[in-house]
């Protein structure tokens, strides 16, 4: 795990040490990127690329360093600025000299505009910090109370770690209850006292005092868009995103065998997408054996002048091409589903086609049943830790940089509760082509009378109740059902999940195998919400974007639990300019069936990939739920001895009788299980896993100069 850390320090209070005493206290195995009595360190494998640093001082030029350097011995002032960027950025130095001279205004919208994904530190002065998020929540911040002043970092487990955080309860609750409610989750985190900063927020630090401010405004008034501007936009900023990493690419130490670059085919259009365009875009050239990796000259510098040659001018040309293009890692587990197939046209020959064998180890749930404390210990529980086997093997395939579609759906469709919004912007007739399809995919599942009438009602009735019910009475009747225990089992057709989804907060899939004390707690949460002001903006957005926010930290998750050394995960569709280019699309864009395809196709053909059928991505697709159906059914023994004393049920969280029935239902083979049902037992399994890897971990192994911690406990 790589994070980022420090504190800034405030005037003294009672019973705090002082700061000659803060200053023994130090990441463990870290690299200061300054210090002082507000010191940034950077903790784990960062690569030197992944690492800038800009310093401005009155009278002086700005100055740019890339990697691990010294620390600057000259004292700051209160004049003093300091800009630090940790991940993959793609701005070159003169931008980021640039944007740090404009922040020195206050301005700081502009250091999240670049290509990338990455996270931003700005110091003003000697006691002034502020900490920037991304738009979707894949470099989040965190921050909590700590020696008189705050202790910031980019993972909440280390700052936990600090401070000796127990376990919140609560939040675990609402983490299963409601994952994609922030009425629900709030800014906490799984550790009491440890906040969360908003995505697309500021963490401002003033003598030690944290301040939260909105940097980006998604539900500010908007100026009518047009589908094919949006589009254009759309497919630059894809472009560019991929382009950045393609072009910064460098073999890095260890990964002797691995390739350079790698992208992930097995899951649909995004990652056949994600392909197509960096097998279009030519990898730098490989520095000479006799230089070390770490000293290897950046990739950025190599870049030269667009040429134009791809419709859209996003291509650059390498100083140095090398004399054969050099081949990408395309990676499927299992047989290659047909938008794979098609990714892999044989006039893609920089593709290097790679089909794992899915076998036993593979498939989910594969670990938990051998050891439950042997995987890694992730910053929060998440259903990618069942399935965590499952993606080391693709990733142990891919390239040193691999990447991934991750994100596409939640940033290109159109969520359900959108309609909603169509009908308060006064465009009811915009409802007929999605709820069209939804009857029509109903039709064919359900029968006639349910797919030509009963669905078009059901749909359309509740986008019409969301479009008018007030948020305080949505929240207090979303707590009401939860007390009652009304909570949707999945088993539905796909009008009524729609329906369902057509609501300011929605049960998550773990919510039925909660105990009555869990749900009340957050029937508590989703109350007193109620009674603060309502988000600004329309509800189908206000889902659709905290839909996102959930997804991101999955991927986060993900990187956490199977991420391989040395190598790095790219999600495009996660950046910032990805996501504020999506937002340009017109609602009724995004519900048209088969939207996301649409859009991927009008990426490519932008990108001059003209030979692709218009069909494309839309043959039918493999059982996705299959995998978890069979991994349930051969883990059954192991996930019996889980929850045989799980400490899920210690903590009064779940309705164990209830869990081990369904488990045990869930190895029958003519047992039918549901996605939300296989989702919910996926919930519930992972938190179980990570509770378990929390308990036996060593506490303070994070940091050195702390006094012997007491073990944490779970706490209500």
């Amino acid at each position: 795990m790589r994070w980022l850390t420090g504190w800034c320090t405030g005037a003294p209070r009672a019973g705090t040490p002082p700061h000659e005493t803060l200053g023994a206290v130090a990441p463990i195995a870290a690299r200061p990127l300054w210090t002082g009595p507000n010191p940034l360190w950077a903790v784990g494998d960062w690569r030197p690329e992944e690492i800038r640093l800009v310093t401005l001082r009155p009278g002086a030029p700005a100055v740019v360093g890339t990697g691990a350097t010294t620390p600057d011995p000259v004292e700051d002032t209160p004049a003093t600025t300091r800009l630090a960027v940790l991940g993959h950025c793609g701005a070159t130095d003169a931008e980021l000299a640039a944007g740090l001279a404009a922040a020195r205004g206050g301005a700081v919208r502009h250091l999240t505009a670049w290509p990338g994904s990455y996270t931003v530190v700005l110091r003003t002065g000697t006691r002034s910090t502020l900490l920037l998020t991304d738009l979707a929540g894949a470099q989040p911040v965190f921050h909590t109370p700590w020696g008189g002043g705050t202790a910031y970092a980019t993972a909440a487990l280390p700052l936990a770690d600090l401070v000796g955080a127990a376990l919140d309860t609560g939040h675990l609750a609402a983490f299963l209850a409601c994952p994609e409610s922030p009425e629900a989750l709030g800014t906490g985190t799984p550790y009491l006292g440890v906040q969360q900063v908003p995505p697309g927020h500021v963490l401002g630090i003033r003598s030690g005092r944290p301040y939260l401010s909105g940097y980006d405004d998604p539900a500010g008034p908007e100026q009518p868009r047009d589908e094919a501007p949006a589009v254009r936009e759309l497919t630059r900023a894809l472009l560019e995103s991929v382009r950045s990493r393609v072009r910064t690419t460098a073999p890095v130490a260890g990964s002797v065998g691995r390739a350079r670059l790698g992208v992930d085919v097995s899951y649909g259009t995004a990652s056949a997408t994600v392909a197509l365009l960096a097998a279009a875009v030519p990898l730098p050239p490989a520095p000479a054996a006799a230089v070390p990796a770490a000293a290897a000259t950046p990739a950025r510098a190599t870049v030269g002048a667009r040429n134009g040659a791809v419709r859209g001018s996003w291509a650059r040309a390498a100083a140095q091409e090398p004399s054969a293009p050099e081949q990408l890692a395309a990676v499927t587990l299992g047989e290659s589903e047909p938008s794979a197939t098609l990714a892999l046209a044989p006039d893609t020959p920089r593709l290097r086609h790679t089909v794992l064998d899915p076998g036993p180890g593979t498939l989910p749930y594969a670990g938990p049943g051998a050891d439950p404390q042997s995987g890694r210990l992730t910053d929060e529980p998440g259903p990618e830790l069942v399935a965590a086997a499952r993606a080391e093997a693709r990733f142990d395939a891919g390239g040193t940089d691999h990447l991934t579609g991750y994100g596409a759906r939640q940033v290109l469709d159109g969520h359900p509760a959108r309609l909603a919004d169509l009908i308060r912007a006064g465009r009811p007739r915009e409802l007929l082509p999605p709820v069209a399809a939804l009857a029509g995919a109903d039709r064919a599942v359900a029968g006639v009378l349910a797919g030509a009438l009963r669905t078009p009602l059901t749909v359309v009735r509740a986008a019409h109740r969301l479009s008018r019910i007030r948020y305080a009475e949505a929240l207090d009747e979303a707590a009401a059902k939860l007390t009652a225990r009304h909570v949707p089992d999945g088993a539905r057709t796909a009008g009524d999940r729609s329906a369902a989804d057509l609501a300011w907060c929605v049960p998550g899939p773990a919510a039925r195998w909660l105990s009555d004390e869990a749900l009340s707690s957050v029937a508590v949460r989703l109350r007193l919400a109620a009674r603060r002001p309502a988000p600004e903006g329309n509800p189908g957005a206000h889902r659709a974007r905290h839909a996102l926010y959930r997804q991101a930290r999955s991927f986060r998750t993900l990187v956490h639990a199977a991420e391989q050394p040395g190598q790095r995960l790219h999600a495009p569709f996660l950046d910032n300019q990805v996501v504020r280019a999506a937002r340009l699309l017109p609602d009724d864009v995004r519900l048209q069936p088969g939207a996301r395809h649409a859009l991927l196709h009008a990426v490519l053909t932008g990108a001059g990939r003209t030979d692709l059928p218009p069909d494309w991505g839309r043959s039918p697709r493999p059982d996705r739920a299959a995998p978890a159906r069979a991994g349930l059914r051969l883990a059954a023994d192991g996930l019996a001895e889980l929850f045989d004393a799980p400490l899920l049920a210690e903590a009064g969280l779940i309705d164990l009788p209830a869990v081990r029935a369904d488990l045990a239902r869930s190895a029958d083979p003519a047992t039918p299980l549901s996605p939300a049902a296989l989702a919910g037992l996926a919930d519930l399994v992972s938190t179980e896993l990570w509770l378990r890897r929390v308990r036996a971990r060593r506490h303070g192994a994070c940091w050195t100069g702390l006094p012997r911690p007491q073990p944490p406990a779970l706490t209500s």
